[in-house]
């Protein structure tokens, strides 16, 4: 009789396996428990379970669709800890009538790097728990929204079907997909689910718990699983960018339990098993490590794909955060510094009459009282990749006294003095004046202003006295899945050294006060850091929208 605990174990001790040192500790402790006499390990219940996927179920994502699921040697050890370890003192009357040892584990943790087939495998255990299982189960497929729950529910889907082409022994309706020879469902649940309360689930699998600012969905399958003897929830995830939400909670409490801090009831019943890192620089100077948070690398998870990723990540901020929360399980925080000062402070001069009736792209930022206005044309000459930014900006003279500004480095009057920055008489900015200073742009150099990018907030005086000048305006809104490539683009170009900003002091200013804020999907946008309202960002994000202008209108612009 195998044990794959032991095997996976020894596997890592002869450098077969690459682990990282939480994993490692936990695979120690199980061993040990494996000798207390509060436990039993019977291997039984996993054994039928993994049979049972190696032989019934196929794969549903390309390039595996349709093969057999042969199980890696982590998720084999996997499966068998969760169903073997038995409480020796505890027991119960199945549905049959024989008494049965309650399993130890309840609450199951698996923080594992994306693309290591955690879905996939945890999709087949579904199924194969609706047929192996108890009868008249209930089983869920949950995640923070309802196309993450989907997800896994689809792939369950789609191997009862490759088991059941003609839908003879399973049913599939709008609310569940129902096993007929054990008169179990499967079910989806997310936080948009109403009535989440009141169910009575045996066995759950929650995906994707990094996006999850609070428990509620957690808690409620728990309470769901109250009066089951032998209930499993399944939490299968990456690190993510959310702080102090669901995930934090329990990873805390995950690695209480490895290091022997945690050992009440709950504790004993939680069983951590985490794929992560032991530093970041391993990351960097040795591949090999990668395998401790990507156990699928190389059977799964090609390597060149994350050696592109980390090529990508050495090159850029928002890549770089990206990959070591989704591929490494390092904890980011979703706002960070978006540049260094090497980044966007470096020699660059140019002047404006070499560029006579040049045709430019334009951009805004636009504000009322208590930012900076900002605008910017950008030009492009055929054949060179430099982008050459002229700026001004635009202030209500009740800033100028603002201490808090002053502090941040904020030099209004000096700025104002350099022909930078005007003053605006009173508490706002007549917003008039930043198309006036376009077409001033035109009648002193023949800039000729094909796009201006915009933001709808504080625009309609801004629009007329642009349409009056005829020049032609487009919505560009500031969030993050318009202007993420953008500032992706922007920020490539400013390390490349292909950014000419004319040396401009209020542009340096605002790019090294931007942080950049990103979400579980990679996409990212500027924004001020917490808790410094005063460090002024308007001529970085100005400078996005531009580059978004640049994405669209390249191709116009370049000919």
């Amino acid at each position: 009789m195998s044990n794959y605990l032991l095997e996976y174990r020894e596997a890592i001790g002869s450098g077969e396996i690459i682990a990282g040192a939480e994993l490692i500790t936990e695979l120690d402790n199980l061993i040990a428990d494996m000798r207390n006499p509060r436990y039993i390990y019977d291997t039984t219940d996993a054994e039928t379970r993994i049979d049972f996927m190696e032989n019934c179920i196929r794969l549903t994502k390309s390039p595996f669709y349709g093969k057999p699921m042969e199980l890696m040697k982590w998720q084999k050890a996997f499966i068998e800890v969760v169903y073997s370890f038995k409480f020796a003192d505890k027991t119960y009357i199945d549905p049959s009538g024989f008494e049965r040892h309650i399993d130890r584990f309840q609450k199951i943790v698996l923080l594992i790097g994306r693309k290591n087939a955690k879905s996939e495998t945890c999709s087949g255990l579904t199924l194969t728990e609706s047929i192996v299982g108890n009868e008249g189960a209930d089983l869920v497929c949950s995640s923070n929204d309802d196309s993450q729950a989907s997800i896994l529910y689809d792939a369950i889907d789609t191997m009862r079907l490759m088991i059941d082409p003609n839908q003879q022994d399973t049913r599939k309706n709008q609310r569940c997909i129902r096993i007929l020879a054990t008169n179990s469902k499967i079910f989806k649940l997310s936080d948009r689910t109403r009535n989440k309360e009141g169910r009575n689930i045996d066995f759950a699998v929650v995906d994707e718990v990094h996006e999850m600012k609070t428990n509620i969905i957690l808690k409620s399958i728990e309470q769901s699983q109250s009066l089951k003897d032998n209930p499993k929830l399944i939490i299968i995830t990456t690190e993510g960018f959310v702080v102090d939400g669901a995930l934090d909670e329990i990873l805390r409490d995950c690695r209480r339990v490895i290091h022997g801090e945690d050992t009440g009831v709950a504790a004993e019943r939680l069983l951590p098993w985490l794929y992560t890192q032991d530093s970041e620089q391993e990351v960097w100077a040795d591949e090999r490590s990668w395998q401790k948070s990507n156990p699928s690398l190389g059977t799964v998870k090609k390597w060149d794909y994350l050696r592109t990723q980390i090529d990508m990540a050495r090159k850029s901020k928002s890549d770089r955060i990206f990959v070591l929360s989704k591929d490494f399980n390092f904890k980011q925080n979703s706002v960070q510094a978006w540049l260094g000062v090497e980044d966007y402070k470096y020699d660059g001069v140019y002047d404006l009459e070499t560029f006579r009736n040049a045709l430019c792209l334009g951009a805004v930022d636009l504000s009322e009282t208590t930012d900076m206005t900002s605008a910017k044309i950008l030009i492009c000459k055929k054949g060179m990749k430099t982008k050459y930014i002229h700026s001004h900006y635009w202030i209500p003279e009740s800033k100028l006294e603002n201490s808090d500004d002053t502090e941040a480095g904020a030099k209004y009057k000096e700025w104002a003095k350099q022909g930078l920055l005007t003053i605006c008489d009173g508490n706002d900015i007549d917003l008039t004046l930043v198309a006036d200073w376009f077409f001033q742009l035109y009648k002193e150099y023949g800039f000729r202003l094909y796009k201006c990018g915009y933001d709808v907030r504080f625009s309609k005086e801004f629009l007329r006295r642009m349409e009056e000048y005829g020049f032609e305006s487009e919505l560009v809104l500031q969030n993050k899945l318009t202007l993420s490539n953008a500032m992706k683009l922007c920020e490539a170009d400013l390390k490349a050294r292909n950014v000419n900003y004319n040396q401009n002091e209020i542009d340096a200013w605002c790019l090294g006060n931007a942080a950049m804020e990103m979400d579980n999907l990679g996409n990212v946008q500027a924004v001020k850091v917490d808790g410094q309202p005063s460090k002024r960002i308007d001529g970085a994000v100005t400078l996005i929208i531009a580059y978004e202008m640049y994405r669209r209108y390249r191709s116009d612009v370049m000919r």
